[in-house]
């Protein structure tokens, strides 16, 4: 039966979201029950995507992203894959009428990182960032606020820009493994091989102001909602207060953490301060 295949997908997605991020899993723990799967199900797909980029060294990259590309493609026509990770997604993009573009434009940035290395404009930078975070944003959006087009529009460019934030938190703690590994530089007039004091309180700058306006729009959520993505807000912003107090050549040489313990009391306080309404 159809319906024992799509748990099995739905499984899947959820096994990779808690198997590659304990951190978003738990946030995603703090959403309602009726839309946790469907964030799993988001995440499933845009981790696969990016694991094909990032990790799988020494098999012919290009080949398996025109596969998942093109499994991609007939799982949203067929509305079924026997990828169970795309097979998850899909219902999701049916469920919510998640534009097609958005799914494009994340794919497009993807393929981005099969062969781009460096990104020295604003504007090539800006884009890519609009393909690998903004667009993640606005598919959650489109499930947390449930077909509400009015809402969605409101809220579309605080989601971009609280996704810019998060992505660019991570391009600052991994800029070692970036740099490093994957010879890629996001930051562009940035020389990471010489990343100064001034240069990383710049872009601690930006990020600040990103989640400034993604804020302003986190605590217009959906009740669904606004607890689960509060708590990987509170999240992030501990982990960019970590990289602002750390010096920049440690921050080359280093990945930043939350240690769990810290986590635990972080998610502690988030769940208080969502108690007493205080967001």
């Amino acid at each position: 039966m159809k319906s024992i295949f799509d748990k099995i997908s739905f499984d899947c997605s959820q096994n990779v979201t808690k198997s590659y991020s304990t951190s978003f899993s738990s946030a995603v723990k703090m959403l309602a029950p009726n839309i946790r799967q469907d964030i799993y199900n988001i995440y499933g797909f845009v981790r696969f995507a990016d694991e094909i980029v990032d990790s799988f060294h020494g098999y012919n990259k290009e080949e398996l992203f025109r596969l998942f590309e093109l499994d991609l493609e007939l799982s949203l026509v067929n509305k079924i894959s026997l990828n169970p990770i795309l097979n998850s997604f899909q219902h999701t993009v049916s469920r919510y009428n998640i534009p097609k573009d958005l799914i494009d434009a994340f794919m497009k940035s993807m393929k981005l990182d099969l062969t781009k290395t460096e990104y020295k404009t604003q504007d090539e930078y800006k884009e890519y960032i609009y393909g690998s975070a903004d667009v993640v944003g606005l598919m959650c959006l489109k499930v947390f606020v449930n077909g509400d087009d009015s809402k969605y529009e409101n809220l579309k460019e605080a989601a971009m820009r609280l996704g810019s934030a998060f992505q660019k938190v991570n391009f600052l703690r991994d800029l070692k493994a970036d740099f490093e590994e994957l010879n890629r530089t996001y930051f562009p007039n940035t020389d990471l091989s010489k990343l100064d004091e001034e240069s990383k309180l710049k872009i601690i700058k930006e990020i600040e102001d990103d989640f400034e306006v993604g804020y302003s729009g986190l605590i217009n959520l959906p009740i669904e909602a606004k607890f689960g993505v509060y708590t990987a807000f509170v999240y992030y912003k501990k982990l960019l207060s970590k990289l602002k107090k750390t010096p920049s050549s440690e921050i080359k040489n280093t990945r930043i953490r939350v240690p769990n313990y810290e986590k635990y009391g972080l998610f502690a306080k988030c769940y208080f301060t969502y108690k007493l309404n205080i967001i």
